[in-house]
């Protein structure tokens, strides 16, 4: 059973930096790109960020590009979004989601909130 777990969320000042982790189960994490999405309130869910199999293939969105970072261990089953300078506008849930035989595999989402 194909599983994500999303962590690392929280309340950050503006400015301030925040690591979100998403560890997968159940597939075999080093074949299968990994993308970011986030949910602001009263939004539609967007990409925020992709990764290939390796750390050499990445897409970042317009807003986020040269604040985020988007990497991955496969040997933890995990990606990672380093996010830095923070800012009110990146206030959302968190997803991260994979593609794996027609369907979309989501977890369930970490709350970030830049507030201060």
């Amino acid at each position: 059973q194909v599983q994500l777990v999303e962590s690392g969320g929280g309340l950050v000042q503006p400015g301030g930096s925040l690591r979100l982790s998403c560890t997968g189960s159940g597939f075999t994490f080093s074949r299968s790109p990994m993308t970011w999405y986030y949910q602001a309130p009263g939004k539609e869910r967007d990409v925020v960020a992709y990764i290939g199999l390796d750390d050499v293939l990445t897409y970042y969105a317009d807003s986020v590009k040269g604040r985020f970072t988007i990497s991955r261990d496969n040997e933890k089953n995990t990606v990672y979004l380093q996010m830095n300078n923070l800012k009110p506008e990146d206030t959302a849930v968190y997803y991260c989601m994979t593609h794996l035989g027609g369907t979309n595999y989501w977890g369930q989402g970490t709350r970030v909130t830049v507030s201060s």
